[in-house]
């Protein structure tokens, strides 16, 4: 049980590239990427199976370019760095985990 991982431009690809993650693409101002941290923060301390990270596109603008980012928040579900599923918009826990095999 960990916690949520903050991703950059410079970090993302090496954490990626082996197992499940979970990625949450977000900015600050945003209103519904605000209301999407809790959910994901208790997420992150039930679940092993999947990592969560976060990346903030005003400040990491490379990544959030190269998975052709238009809303926040987007959640990309990675498997060994390969794009499995992508959910756009705010998404309640339970959806979530359904989505993610959780449940």
């Amino acid at each position: 049980m960990a916690g949520i991982v903050e991703l950059t431009d410079a970090n993302f690809d090496e954490f990626v590239k082996n197992g499940k993650v979970l990625v949450d693409f977000w900015a600050p101002w945003c209103g519904p990427c605000r209301m999407m941290a809790p959910v994901l923060e208790e997420l992150a301390q039930e679940t092993d199976e999947v990592t969560i990270a976060k990346v903030n596109v005003d400040e990491n603008p490379q990544v959030a370019a190269r998975f052709g980012i238009m809303s926040i928040p987007t959640l990309a579900l990675l498997a060994d760095g390969r794009e499995q599923d992508r959910i756009i918009g705010f998404t309640d826990k339970e959806t979530l985990k359904a989505k993610l095999n959780l449940a």
